[in-house]
């Protein structure tokens, strides 16, 4: 249900990401976008001719890399402007749909095998809404997952400070990007086998670099504590 703080938070949204132009919502098959792709491979059992689901795609920046594997990718995002250019961008048919994450079951006629989001549940604030709305548009035994900062750690706050434009007015749920507030949020709608694991260290910046990239994928192969981490990958399942 539409509520008066929904309408302004998802209007606010809109144009937090239509009017600001911003190096981060650029396109391109970089070093940094291709781990956030391969890491949610990871996690997503999906088949070939399989219904998928993103939440969140804005112009396509991840989803352009996850066309072409057979799958039948619906993409979702508030912006109509935003989902144009994805639709402009792409070699392949990509279905859009314009609507808010948790009013996705207005819209379709059949359920998805499958649902992701690339760093789109920081900019939400009704995390249970949210999953609630994805639990009725998946099949059975669907895998949900998401690419999503770390909360406690700077980087991502250091961006936001640093890069014209942005604000945290439009990540208004950074600080609740942790387990233990995904993770029940997820259970309370019927998910099983939550899990949230760590990744990552560097910024677009420094992952691009060849010299950062080898950097990264050392330390990324030791144990090391968690709160380095400047990326976490949130799955669960739907019970089949």
């Amino acid at each position: 249900m539409d509520t008066p703080d929904r309408i302004a938070h998802n209007q606010y949204q809109r144009t937090y990401f239509d009017t600001v132009v911003r190096a981060r919502l650029a396109l391109g098959a970089t070093t940094y976008v291709n781990a956030h792709v391969q890491r949610m491979l990871s996690a997503l059992p999906v088949l070939p001719g399989q219904r998928v689901l993103e939440v969140g795609a804005g112009p396509g920046k991840f989803t352009l890399l996850m066309a072409g594997r057979g799958w039948d990718i619906v993409a979702n995002d508030l912006s109509p402007v935003l989902l144009d250019q994805l639709k402009t961008a792409s070699d392949h048919h990509i279905e859009t749909l314009c609507c808010d994450i948790a009013t996705v079951g207005d819209h379709i006629s059949e359920p998805f095998d499958h649902a992701m989001g690339f760093f789109v549940l920081h900019h939400l604030m009704d995390f249970d809404g949210v999953f609630a709305g994805l639990s009725k548009v998946l099949k059975p035994g669907a895998t949900v997952a998401f690419c999503e900062p770390v909360a406690w750690n700077p980087l991502y706050y250091a961006q936001i400070f640093f890069t014209p434009g942005m604000r945290f007015a439009g990540e208004p749920s950074l600080t609740s990007m942790r387990p233990g507030k995904i993770l029940p949020a997820l259970e309370r709608a019927g998910f099983n086998q939550t899990r949230a694991q760590g990744y990552g260290y560097f910024p677009p910046v420094l992952k691009n670099h060849p010299l950062g990239d080898r950097v990264e994928r050392w330390l990324d192969q030791r144990d090391w504590v968690p709160f380095p981490n400047a990326f976490q990958l949130f799955s669960a399942r739907l019970p089949a």
